[in-house]
């Protein structure tokens, strides 16, 4: 009871500040009950309550599994993004054709790289980073308005001839991985293949 009339005294106390930081009336405090005083608890008491409160959370286990636990901080150190929220939003999303063109332009073009070593020709490599940079220069008319475009061009030169190193360096990867598992089969016995090829038959490969 004695508890429960405490946790009542500090919820009126609280609504009591509440309702005078909105500049409300207060209602005539009830003196029937125990410990329920109108006097508005002082900083270090809203400080005590609060830190009670959040102890008691933590011991119930509502801090348990939070999303990014034991992660750092994203985005700390960097220049500020105004519209840092609708950008997250969309990488989180992977929403595509949404947003002003300064946030959209700017998600494509952290994923261009991606996207480009996707594709297997180089025409069409070219193709689509003439179609990137197209985009950026009708973005930084403002002819649709919204935030400013800070999207660099693309130098289509020296992004195709990045683009062939990286397959050149995944074929190469690709080779040696082969070879490495060739060596390591002629190695096996005749009854060591022979098992091993059964099992990758079971496997489908």
């Amino acid at each position: 009871m004695v508890q429960d009339a405490r946790r009542n005294a500090w919820r009126y106390r609280l609504d009591q500040l509440d309702r005078e930081m909105r500049g409300d009336a207060a209602p005539e405090p009830d003196t029937d009950e125990e410990d329920a005083s109108p006097t508005v608890p002082n900083a270090a008491q809203r400080a005590a309550y609060v830190e009670t409160a959040i102890d008691q959370a933590i011991r119930r286990g509502e801090f348990d599994d939070l999303p990014g636990a034991g992660k750092p901080l994203t985005g700390l150190g960097g220049t500020h993004d105004p519209d840092w929220w609708i950008r997250r939003k969309i990488e989180r999303e992977q929403l595509t054709g949404l947003g002003p063109p300064a946030v959209t332009l700017r998600v494509e073009n952290a994923a261009l790289e991606g996207r480009l070593d996707a594709i297997h020709h180089e025409d069409q490599v070219r193709e689509a980073l003439e179609d990137f940079n197209k985009r950026i220069i009708e973005a930084r008319r403002q002819l649709q308005g919204g935030p400013p475009v800070v999207t660099p061009l693309r130098d289509v030169d020296a992004e195709v001839a990045a683009w062939r190193a990286r397959r050149d360096a995944r074929h190469l990867a690709h080779a040696e991985a082969l070879r490495r598992e060739k060596e390591a089969f002629d190695a096996l016995s005749p009854r060591e293949r022979r098992r091993l090829r059964r099992e990758q038959r079971r496997a489908g490969r």
